[in-house]
């Protein structure tokens, strides 16, 4: 099973769409554990014991973190807009990336 958290900045009905990809994929947001309003380096910080992909819709994250010290996968959905209808088209793409993750890497899906 890989374990998925959504930023809260992404819908959260695309959790639906990501599961649909994999039965494999487990997808969780951050006010589902109750994470909402912490910053992103204490988000990756407690998020990294649980979870092996954070995506986010975040473009200033990587510049704020330090990605590779990570456990996690971190993918930035960059659409034009962070509404369900601009991300949903980027989600097909998501299925290879997340079916292999790669702890400390930093993704852009456009």
């Amino acid at each position: 099973m890989i374990k998925i958290l959504l930023d809260e900045c992404l819908p959260k009905k695309l959790i639906y769409r990501i599961r649909e990809l994999d039965e494999n994929f487990f997808v969780k947001t951050t006010p589902d554990m109750g994470w909402t309003g912490l910053t992103n380096g204490e988000l990756l910080a407690i998020s990294e014991n649980e979870f092996d992909v954070f995506i986010t819709s975040d473009t200033n994250l990587s510049f704020q973190q330090t990605i590779p010290s990570t456990t996690l996968q971190v993918i930035l959905m960059k659409a034009q807009t962070n509404t369900y209808d601009d991300i949903l088209p980027l989600v097909k793409k998501l299925q290879p990336l997340i079916k292999s993750p790669q702890p400390g890497e930093f993704i852009k899906v456009e």
